[in-house]
């Protein structure tokens, strides 16, 4: 390095100028190298893996370590997308909203045309309860917002757009909040393990909330 800094002393200036161009010039082309090579790893492994340790370990005890093991890569892989913990359980939560939404747009579907269509697509999603979909990888999720403001932020905007879809396909609002307060509460209870309700049970509880919504 020395010697390479006093050699350019003695070249003419218009030369080092030249010389410069032809390095930066080569810089900018492995840059674009790197950037047009197609992704080795997809997102989507990396966040499955993620909720697989949350399982697992528990939100608090996520590392991107562990990810990388479970998703088989290495961290550099991990860190490449999602540079800190934080930002890796952030991602985690956004997909698990994105994905409940569309969940509820499907069973939405065949009540489109009528009123509280919304609502009863949350009843039949609350049908189709799924204990590792709709328990575990929520409360862990939960856990985490205690100590994180900017997921309370996103579970909180999550949930006040989806309370504002169902409240604007009713005729009754109050009626219809009533409806998903029972509902939510029911799934809480499972999902912090306070009541295991049996298929009969949910179903008695979730045909009194139709009845509860139908009636004038």
């Amino acid at each position: 390095m020395i010697t390479l800094s006093l050699s350019l002393i003695f070249v003419k200036p218009e030369r080092l100028t030249k010389v410069f161009h032809l390095i930066t010039n080569q810089m900018v082309i492995n840059w674009k190298f790197v950037m047009a090579r197609p992704r080795a790893i997809d997102r989507a492994t990396i966040l499955d893996a993620a909720e697989q340790v949350v399982l697992r370990d528990g939100a608090a005890r996520l590392t991107l370590d562990a990810v990388a093991v479970v998703a088989g890569i290495s961290k550099a892989s991990v860190i490449y997308d999602y540079k800190t913990k934080q930002a890796l359980i952030q991602a985690v939560v956004e997909r698990w909203i994105a994905g409940w939404g569309e969940r509820l747009d499907k069973a939405t579907e065949p009540y489109i045309d009528g009123d509280d269509a919304r609502l009863r697509g949350r009843i039949d999603v609350a049908r189709d309860y799924k204990e590792e979909e709709d328990g575990a990888v929520v409360f862990q999720l939960c856990s985490a917002m205690t100590q994180d403001e900017q997921l309370r932020q996103t579970m909180n905007e999550g949930f006040r757009q989806e309370l504002g879809k169902m409240l604007s396909s009713t005729k009754n609002p109050d009626k219809a909040l009533l409806a998903l307060l029972a509902i939510e509460g029911m799934s809480i209870l499972q999902m912090f393990g306070v009541v295991e309700w049996q298929p009969e049970q949910r179903e008695k509880i979730l045909s009194g909330i139709e009845q509860l919504i139908t009636q004038d």
